[in-house]
């Protein structure tokens, strides 16, 4: 069993809603454009997390059938648990367990950069059959503007970031976060490097601003909450990073101070009070066909 990305990296939950919001069916056309892969019947998502993705996948393309890998067990259970439709296996991307020439596309977020590329991409080429589609989606890159009441930081908050620094710097290295960066130029030439052709890019912008009148209040409370949830597990994860400098009544009192935040924003959007805070990512598409 390995439980390494779900219990020091990213939370099921904080990865499961903030996925679910940039693959709402709000962007599905965006997507669905981008991929270009209506006729395909046959989809694998690589390092799937909880199965946000590959839920989306299933509802957008009702006649695919639709896989998901990850070698995080607590992410494959999650995914089996609360996710029709769609089949969930543990496995390695690169090692896939799956023959030759057996899926028309792969597809993978967010995962890239943490796979040396030539496993990354081998494994995939090898599953694909001919003609097959690869697509790369990365969101590395946007605008982010904090709400006011959740940027301003108290003394103590200050002081604990600043004491567990440093330890974040080894803890990404650790577990391979990130660890093979490309930029928008380096991904399309990887992938053409690996032996994919007729490589395209996209770039789709994904609007996550509360305030927009275009959303439901629902739509925005989701927005608000996933920051909410990223935060507080990036405060219970200074137990596991920093636990010699940081104690438990500390994070819980991190933890208190991060709640009162993300309530007092939602107070104001339920006052009608327009922050206009933002998270305005830019996604990049890449497709390459075997």
């Amino acid at each position: 069993m390995n439980t390494t990305w779900s219990t020091y990296v990213q939370n099921i939950n904080t990865l499961y809603s903030s996925r679910s919001i940039r693959f709402a069916d709000e962007f599905k056309e965006k997507y669905i454009k981008a991929f270009d892969i209506v006729d395909k019947n046959k989809i694998l998502e690589i390092g799937c997390g909880p199965g946000a993705l590959a839920e989306s996948l299933h509802s957008w393309y009702p006649n695919a059938k639709v896989y998901g890998i990850d070698t995080d067990s607590n992410f494959i259970a999650f995914a089996r648990k609360n996710i029709t439709g769609t089949q969930f296996l543990e496995a390695d991307a690169t090692a896939l367990p799956f023959e030759d020439n057996s899926f028309d596309v792969t597809i993978s977020y967010t995962v890239s950069e943490h796979i040396e590329p030539s496993k990354f991409y081998g494994e995939q080429y090898r599953v694909l059959k001919e003609n097959g589609v690869c697509i790369v989606i990365s969101a590395r890159k946007g605008v982010n503007i904090t709400a006011s009441c959740i940027a301003e930081e108290t003394n103590f908050e200050k002081e604990i970031w600043q004491r567990a620094g440093e330890y974040f710097v080894d803890f990404q290295k650790k577990y391979d976060v990130c660890q093979y960066p490309q930029n928008e130029a380096e991904l399309p030439l990887s992938m053409r490097e690996h032996g994919f052709k007729s490589i395209s890019t996209e770039y789709i912008t994904i609007n996550l601003t509360p305030d927009n009148p275009c959303y439901t209040a629902d739509m925005a409370y989701a927005m608000i909450n996933a920051n909410r949830l990223c935060a507080l597990d990036s405060a219970e994860r200074l137990l596991h990073v920093a636990g010699e400098k940081i104690t438990a009544p500390e994070v819980a009192e991190l933890k208190r101070i991060i709640n009162a935040k993300y309530d007092k924003r939602i107070m104001l959007y339920n006052k009608g009070i327009k922050i206009w805070d933002t998270d305005l990512s830019v996604t990049m598409v890449i497709r390459g066909e075997k």
